[in-house]
This record gives structure tokens, C-alpha cells and sequence, in this order.
């Protein structure tokens, strides 16, 4: 692990592979830190918005609220994020992957400022059945953190557990599932999230 997990939101490796991506930045001052924290935290919960400030980043998310609604606001815990990944999408998620936001913390005392949140692979919340709607296994999870300690500043992103999932009913969806997950272990998602982890704490 390469940065302390104030929070406690980043799960233990337990299985699969692990990818880590983080960018840090080192402020003229305190004060100059904290404004920048504020844009950053305002940045990472505005998850609509992540394709606009990590460039070529090749996903699209959309929060979705627990009545099915697409929402424009701060990412919540209990929300669903809807992802659109380029190429076959899942027929079980309606084209979509689907995670949900089962953590979301914060804490600011003095020096220390962090805010982040960890999501999991689920269902459809809208469909029919009660599987996995996602490339990887419902064992992984991903986090999502910003933290200020002082004049520094670090934006960090960590997949843990990651499995391809293979519980599928569709053999359609489980062959992609398998494609897509193997893909994104093998390096799509560190360059998707390097690209989010910069873009977070550009000024």
C-alpha cells in the first residue's frame, strides 16, 4: 500500500490482482494546499464529470439514485454508479456496468483533510435478475481518496480483489465479463485511473 488509508475504506487483498494509481503535489503552503483540497474534493465527488478532467479517460459514469433516477449532484453512499465502457456492454446491466457506493467518509482535523469512497460490483438495481453486472466479481472493490496532510496533497486510487466475473447466466456476458476483466487486470484500468488520479489535483 503506498500511502497510510486514514479513512479505513480500502479493503484488505484477499485474492486476484491489485492495481494502485496516485498523483501528489506539493503546495507553496498550507493555505495554498487547502484551497486546492477543496477543488480536488469537489472534483472527485462530481462523478458525472470524471471523462472531462482525466482527458482520454474511456469510461463514462452517471450516479444514479436508489429510485432509478440519473442524478446531477455529489456522489452519496447508498448510490449506484452507472458506467459505460466502450465496446459490448452487459446484457444483464442494460449495456451498463453497475457498482454501488457502499462507504463513503470524511475527516478534517487541522492538519489532516480526506474524503473518499469505495464502490463494489452489483446487480442491475432495475433488472430482472439478481446477478453480478460487471466485468469483474462482486469480491472487488475499488477506492477512491483525496487526503491533505500540511502542503501536500495526494489524490490515490486502489483496486483490490480483482477477479473477472464468471457467474454470468448469459454466456454472451460471461465471455465478455472474462474479455473485459482480463483486459482491465492487465493494465487498461491503471491507465484509465492514473489519468483520474492527475487530473483530480491539477490546479
Amino acid at each position: 500500500m503506498k500511502h497510510q488509508d486514514h479513512l479505513k475504506v480500502v479493503p484488505a487483498q484477499f485474492t486476484g490482482q491489485e492495481i494502485e494509481a496516485d498523483a501528489t503535489k506539493e503546495l507553496k503552503d498550507e493555505a495554498a494546499a487547502k484551497s486546492l483540497y477543496n477543488v480536488a474534493k469537489k472534483k472527485l465527488l462530481d462523478v458525472n464529470n470524471w471523462n472531462k478532467i482525466a482527458g482520454t479517460i474511456t469510461a463514462k459514469f452517471q450516479i444514479i439514485d436508489e429510485k432509478g433516477e440519473e442524478v446531477t449532484r455529489d456522489v452519496r453512499k447508498g448510490d449506484y454508479l452507472r458506467i459505460n465502457i466502450p465496446g459490448p456492454g452487459s446484457k444483464e446491466g442494460d449495456g451498463y456496468d453497475w457498482v454501488l457506493v457502499e462507504e463513503l467518509k470524511e475527516i478534517n482535523r487541522g492538519s489532516l483533510q480526506c474524503v473518499g469512497f469505495r464502490v463494489r460490483p452489483t446487480e442491475n438495481p432495475f433488472g430482472e435478475k439478481n446477478e453480478t453486472s460487471h466485468f469483474y466479481s462482486k469480491e472487488a472493490t475499488s477506492s477512491f481518496i483525496i487526503c491533505r496532510e500540511n502542503a501536500h496533497l495526494i489524490s490515490w486510487i486502489v483496486d483490490r480483489n480483482l477477479l473477472p466475473n464468471t457467474e454470468s447466466g448469459s454466456l454472451v456476458d460471461k465471455v465478455r465479463d472474462v474479455v473485459v476483466g482480463v483486459s482491465a487486470i492487465a493494465g487498461l484500468s491503471k491507465v484509465q485511473w492514473q489519468q483520474l488520479a492527475d487530473g483530480l489535483i491539477e490546479s
